[in-house]
C-alpha cells in the first residue's frame, strides 16, 4: 500500500511538472539558457587560464633560452681566469731592464700583445674585471682574506687586491679576494 501510495505521489508530480512545462515552456528553455550560459563562461574562464599559463610557460622557456646563450660560457670562462692570472703575473715579474733589451723585447710584446688579446675576449663575452679598491666590502662580489689596520681608511673599506674579480654581464663569475681595513689599534 505504501508503494502504491509513493508511485501515486510520483506520478502526480511529474504529471505536475509536464502540465508546467507545457503551459510555461519559455521557463523551461529559460534555465536550459542559463545552465548554457554558466557553462560558456566556465569553458571561457578555462580558456583564459590555459592560454595565460601557455604564455607564462613560453616566457619562460625564452628567460631559460637567453640566459643559457648569455652565460653559456660561464664554466670555461673561469677556467680561463687562472691563464689571464698566470700572464699578468708574469708580465708583472718582468723587470725593466730585460723589457728594454734586444734579445727579449720581442716575448715582451707578444706577451703583452695577448694579456691585451685576453682582455678583448672577455669584453667581447661580457666578461669584467672587479676594481674593488676603495669600496666597501660586498661579500656578494668580494671575499676577505685578512684585515688591515688602517688610519687613512674607514673600516670595512677593501686597501688591497690579493686576485681580481670578475663579472659575466650582471652575475659574479669569481669574487676578488681582497685585503680590509679595520681600525688601527
Amino acid at each position: 500500500m505504501e508503494d502504491n501510495k509513493d508511485s501515486g505521489l510520483a506520478a502526480e508530480a511529474e504529471a505536475i511538472r509536464e502540465a508546467t512545462a507545457e503551459a510555461a515552456p519559455e521557463l523551461a528553455e529559460h534555465d536550459r539558457v542559463a545552465e548554457l550560459e554558466v557553462e560558456l563562461e566556465e569553458a571561457r574562464k578555462a580558456v583564459l587560464y590555459a592560454q595565460a599559463d601557455t604564455q607564462n610557460v613560453r616566457r619562460r622557456a625564452e628567460k631559460e633560452a637567453a640566459d643559457a646563450r648569455a652565460y653559456a660560457a660561464t664554466a670555461f670562462a673561469r677556467d680561463i681566469l687562472s691563464v689571464a692570472d698566470n700572464l699578468a703575473r708574469a708580465l708583472a715579474a718582468i723587470p725593466a731592464e730585460l723589457r728594454d733589451d734586444e734579445k727579449f723585447k720581442g716575448l715582451v710584446v707578444g706577451l703583452d700583445a695577448t694579456g691585451r688579446e685576453i682582455e678583448s675576449v672577455f669584453s667581447r663575452h661580457g666578461i669584467t674585471r672587479m676594481t674593488p679598491m676603495g669600496e666597501s666590502l660586498d661579500p656578494n662580489r668580494h671575499q676577505a682574506m685578512f684585515e688591515v689596520p688602517s688610519a687613512e681608511a674607514a673600516p670595512g673599506t677593501i686597501v688591497q687586491e690579493v686576485q681580481a674579480g670578475y663579472m659575466i654581464r650582471d652575475r659574479l663569475l669569481r669574487p676578488a679576494l681582497v685585503g680590509v681595513a679595520k681600525a688601527a689599534e
